[in-house]
Formats: C-alpha cells, sequence, structure tokens
C-alpha cells in the first residue's frame, strides 16, 4: 500500500544511491518516487503470483525474497534465487515491457515470489522504467543485471541436471508409506489366547500380530515378545493377548515418507511399525518392506551389528558407511541421514560395551552409565573420526572393576574403527571415569578455575548424551549437574565470554558480490558448527536443560518458550543446510577430507541458502550474548 507523502523523502533517502535513481536531481526523484509504491510483506507472504500481471519491478528495500517454481501438482518446489536488499525483481517481464516477448511464451509467469523474512519493497511500474529508459548508466545497469541473473540460475540448473544424472530419478526418495505398506493387517482381539495367535502368525507367515478392539489399535505382539513374556516367563498358552502385548506401540502415518519410517524404526529398535490415520488402523509396514526398497545390504548390516563378535566387529564400519553413501546420494534429508545413521552407530556402541563386558568375565558389580560425547553425543557423527566417551559408575569401591571396563571399552571401540583420542578424553583414563561424586568434584572444579583448558573440556563434557546401562543412575548424575550449574551462572558467563571470540561470520552482501571479497572460504566446523553447538549448550544449561542431541536442544528451548516456533523451524533448517554442505564434502573427500567450504564450489542456490542459514544462526548466538551482556 502507498505511504503518506510526506515518507517520499523517507524513502529517497533509502534509494538515492541505487543505480536507478542515481543522475537525477532530488525534485526529479521525488517525483518519480510519488509515482512508485510502497509495499510491505509478512514473512512467507506471496509478493508475485505466477500468470499474474506484472505492472514493474520491485525493487527490495529491507529484508529477503525468494523466486521459486514449483510442479504442476504444487507437491514439489524450486527455489531459483534469493534476492537481497538493493536488488530487483522482475526482470523476466521486461521482454512485455521492450514488446518482444513471444506469443504463446508463458513460461516467465510461472515463478512466483515470496518474503522469505518481513520485507519492504519498492513497485517501480514500467511507466517510472521508460522515464528512465534512456540514461545509459540504468540501461546498462538493468542490463548487467539481467546478465549476472540469467548466468546464475542456468549454472544452479546445470548442477541439478549434473547431479540428476549421478544419482538417478527421485522416485524413491519421495516414497510414501502408503506405497509401500501391506494392507492385509493380522490381528486378534484383546481376549484372543496367546495359543491362538501363535497359531495364526504361523498360518499367515507373519513375525507379529495386531492386537485390535473395534477397529482400533491396541497393541501388538511379535516373535520376540512371544519368547520373552510367554515362554521364557513360563506363562500359559491359555492366557490372552492383552496380557504379553506391547501397549501403545509406535505407528506412522499413511503420508510419512519412508525415511521417516526407517528412522523409527533403527532409532526405536523396533521391526513392525502399524499405519495408522487418525485412530484407523489401515496397515502395517515393516523394516524389512522399508529396506526392500531400498537396499537389501542394510538388513544385513543391523544383523551384523546385532550378532557381531570381537573378530567380526572390524566390518561393521564398512557396512554403516555403505548405508550412509545410499542416503546421501538419494538426497535423504541431512538431519533424517544423521538421525539414522546415529542409530546404526549407537547400535554399534552399545554392542562394543556389551562385549568389553563380556570379555572381563565378571558379573557387573554395580549400575553403571556410559556416555558419548562430541559429535557422537551431538548425533551428528557421520565418520568414524576420534573417541570421545566417559563412564559414571554407582559405588567408588567398584573403581578396580570400571578401569578395567574402560580399557577394554575403548580397546573394543577401536576395533570397531574409532580412533583412539589424542587427547585422551576416554573412559580408559582415570579422569573420563568415576561416581557422581567424582564427577561433581571434578566440574566443581572446572568451574572454579575457569582456564581456557577447563572451558574446554568443559565444553566437550557437555555435548554428552546417555547411551547405555542403567537409566536412573543416569537421572541421577545429570541432576547432581544441573545443581552444580544453578549455583554457578558465573561460569556459564564465561562460556559465553568464550564464544565472543567465536562470532558467526554473515555474508550479508548480495551473492554475486562474494567473489569480490578477500573471503573465499568458510570453515564449516570451527566458524559455524561449533558456536552454533555452544551456543545451544549454554543456553539449554541456562534453563535447565542439559543433555540430547542439537535436534533436541531446539525442541526443549522452544518448549520452555525462549525460542519461538518459527525461529525454531528457521534454526532446525539452518542447521539442515549447513550440515549437509559440510557432511557431503567430507564424505566425498573421505576421513582427511577439509571442513573448509569453498565458495566457488557452491551452486547459486547453495550460496543463497548458505547466506540465510547464517543469518540464523548467528541470531542463535546473539540470544546467548543478550543474556550475559556486560
Amino acid at each position: 500500500m502507498m505511504e503518506p507523502n510526506n515518507y517520499k523523502e523517507t524513502i529517497l533517502e533509502a534509494v538515492r544511491f541505487h543505480p536507478f535513481f542515481q543522475g537525477v536531481d532530488v525534485r526529479t526523484a521525488l517525483s518519480l518516487i510519488e509515482l512508485c509504491e510502497l509495499r510491505m510483506y509478512e514473512k512467507q507472504e506471496t509478493m508475485l503470483k505466477k500468470e499474474a500481471p506484472r505492472d514493474g519491478l520491485l525493487l527490495i528495500l529491507s529484508g529477503i525474497a525468494e523466486v521459486y517454481i514449483k510442479n504442476e501438482h504444487g507437491t514439489q518446489e524450486e527455489v531459483l534465487e534469493v534476492v537481497q536488499k538493493g536488488e530487483l525483481i522482475g526482470f523476466s517481464s521486461l521482454a512485455d515491457f521492450l514488446g518482444v516477448s513471444k506469443p504463446g511464451k508463458e513460461a516467465a509467469t510461472q515463478v512466483e515470489v515470496r518474503a522469505v523474512e518481513p520485507c519492504k519493497a519498492l513497485n517501480i511500474p514500467f511507466t517510472v522504467i521508460a522515464k528512465r529508459w534512456d540514461d545509459l548508466n540504468v540501461h546498462d545497469y538493468l542490463l548487467a543485471q539481467v546478465s549476472v541473473r540469467l548466468k546464475d540460475i542456468y549454472a544452479s540448473l546445470a548442477e541439478q541436471v549434473q547431479l540428476a544424472r549421478d544419482f538417478g530419478e527421485r522416485d524413491r526418495f519421495m516414497l510414501r508409506v502408503q506405497d509401500l505398506m501391506t494392507e492385509q493387517v493380522v490381528s486378534v482381539s484383546p481376549s484372543t489366547t496367546v495359543q491362538e495367535a501363535a497359531l495364526l502368525m504361523h498360518k499367515e507367515r507373519t513375525s507379529s500380530v495386531l492386537v485390535t478392539e473395534h477397529g482400533r489399535l491396541k497393541g501388538i505382539i511379535t516373535e520376540r515378545d512371544m519368547v520373552e513374556r510367554v515362554i521364557a516367563a513360563g506363562r500359559s498358552l491359555d492366557c490372552v493377548a492383552g496380557d504379553v502385548m506391547t501397549p501403545d506401540p509406535v505407528t506412522i502415518s499413511r503420508f510419512s515418507y519412508y525415511y521417516d519410517a526407517l528412522s523409527l524404526t533403527l532409532l526405536k529398535g523396533i521391526k513392525h511399525l502399524p499405519v495408522i490415520e487418525g485412530e484407523k488402523l489401515l496397515g502395517v509396514v515393516t523394516l524389512s518392506d522399508l529396506l526392500r526398497k531400498k537396499n537389501e545390504n542394510v538388513m544385513k548390516t543391523i544383523q551384523k551389528i546385532e550378532q557381531c563378535t570381537l573378530e567380526t566387529i572390524v566390518s561393521v564400519k564398512k557396512a554403516i558407511y555403505d548405508i550412509l553413501e545410499t542416503l546421501i546420494k538419494d538426497k535423504i534429508p541431512m538431519l533424517k541421514t544423521l538421525e539414522i545413521v546415529t542409530g546404526l552407530y549407537d547400535r554399534l556402541v552399545k554392542r562394543a560395551v556389551e562385549l568389553a563386558v563380556d570379555k572381563l568375565g565378571e558379573e557387573v558389580p554395580c549400575h553403571y552409565a556410559f556416555y558419548q560425547m562430541g559429535s557422537a553425543g551431538r548425533g551428528e557423527q557421520f565418520l568414524l573420526t576420534d573417541q570421545d566417551h566417559f563412564l559414571v559408575y554407582e559405588q567408588e569401591e567398584y573403581k578396580e572393576y570400571f578401569s578395567r571396563l574402560g580399557v577394554e571399552i575403548t580397546h573394543m571401540l577401536e576395533k570397531a574403527g574409532y580412533a583412539r583420542c589424542l587427547g585422551l578424553m576416554m573412559c580408559s583414563e582415570g579422569s573420563w571415569r568415576g561416581t557422581i561424586e567424582v564427577w561433581k568434584e571434578r566440574v566443581r572444579g572446572w568451574m572454579l578455575q575457569a582456564t581456557n583448558d577447563h572451558l574446554l573440556l568443559a565444553q566437550n563434557f557437555f555435548s554428552y548424551r546417555f547411551l547405555t546401562g542403567s537409566y536412573t543412575l543416569h537421572e541421577r548424575f545429570e541432576e547432581g549437574i544441573r545443581e552444580l550449574l544453578q549455583r554457578s551462572k558465573i561460569f556459564l558467563f564465561r562460556l559465553s565470554q568464550v564464544e565472543r571470540e567465536h562470532v558467526i561470520p554473515t555474508l550479508d552482501q548480495p551473492i554475486r558480490s562474494l567473489f569480490k571479497l578477500e573471503r573465499k572460504q568458510l570453515d564449516m566446523k570451527k566458524e559455524v558448527l561449533f558456536p552454533y553447538h555452544h551456543s545451544l549448550q549454554i543456553l539449554t544449561r541456562l534453563h535447565g536443560g542439559m543433555s540430547g542431541t542439537s535436534v533436541d536442544k531446539i525442541s526443549l528451548l522452544k518448549e520452555k518458550g525462549v525460542l519461538s516456533d518459527v525461529f525454531a523451524s528457521d534454526l532446525k533448517q539452518a542447521a539442515e543446510e549447513v550440515l549437509r554442505l559440510y557432511v557431503t564434502q567430507r564424505w566425498q573427500y573421505g576421513q582427511q577430507g577439509r571442513s573448509h567450504i569453498e565458495f566457488a564450489r557452491l551452486s547459486t542456490r547453495e550460496k543463497e541458502e548458505l547466506i540465510l542459514s547464517l543469518k540464523s544462526l548467528k541470531e542463535l548466538q546473539g540470544l546467548v550474548f543478550a543474556n550475559f551482556s556486560v
């Protein structure tokens, strides 16, 4: 909508250095502005609709917009470019203005434009463009802009074509659960005897049976349940399904993507997913169904992990890498890819701990809890790098046993492919194991003497995630650490001071100006990911949260009202993009690959999305600084 005339001077101040308005006196500029229209757009609001007639060009005064196109069904979209402050939108309509459009050519009107964040834009109608058309500077500026835009979009499209040739079509990636599930559900009522249920499973050649009542899902019984809850427990075959079923099983929507189902089966350790819509049971999808659609070797990998021995544990690493390569090539969203791979690595590490316990040949004398740190703790490990872990045990009198167990766990993980930590942050070292009281004293020491070395130790420690052992002991351990932090907010302040020395960079310049800068690359690990993780750590601890993956921490901060729903979503999207760039490059160049991203190697769209992602992550870091301002 048009602002009152007394805003003309304000608009002139915003645009007077823009090439379109340069070279004219103030009076002429104001008369041109009077013919323009100032428009305001909310986040995600459509700025230009497809097939709608264009009446001019939009000059972005503030905010960011993106130009995108949807397929004919509206189910997929592709962003062609991101437009920022000082840039123009609507060059495709210049052909109409110049009178050179070809009859029947409507492709130019198929794109839409929306605001990525709140935008202020000046609509410059073609009548105003006509008044400035004879100015050679304006003429050259518009021609240069059209040329550069065309070059960038062609480069982006060429890369997409090459990726399509390299990785094939993405039909499998777009498969939904309803395309994979079995609609013929084998079910029994809660009052059916276990013997009848077992006979039905044998007859139908299925490894599970669903328990339903009046068409609603009540539970599930698997072959494993039959063994553990009936045979091993010595129960009668006349007991009923309602007594041995797993109530309220994990379910999935028919519209979820296949990788959502795969992730659930791996992370939850289950092999059968009932498919529901509302409260209605529609079918079931099994891990076998999912893996047959993707890669038969995945099933073999899971079996390798679950059945590996001292001799065969070394072969698991390559099997997991094969799965990771499949997920990367199929362009599964990176956060989901890391979720799936984390589930596999967690199984491997748990198996290594089991083998270490077995090798000692003694009964574990008391409760213990084993934790991962670093990228494994954050749920972002994709290559088996070095080990980062610690051990908590219940009673000091068993110190010697857990000393030996720590050595065995470290040795077993080394056999599995994890290198020993050069900084010796492993439970084989006395400083990375102990009782809850020992750990509280250790962390208290870091807090009281907050040297740079102690702060670095704390940063790594606070990335921990409970993996295996006694969950009750884990809860007691976390409560003890939480109490320490509540009494020592100054320690969090010291951690925030460290982050002030590692401010996340921004690339605020238009993407086409990047190559004119001295900066040609970005260290994604040191300059982006570490500050992002540390900011999440500090905010989570400040608001009473403790362990978990980075995504878990974002969700917790949203629940506590620290992050809005919109900003939490933006953060996850930013993490998705940054991790995608980081992981794909490291995977391409292997274990020795650098964490630097070179701008020249990025497509136009990747560079534009990186700009947006860095802005979101920097805003998160700004929240930390705001909480600990001097």
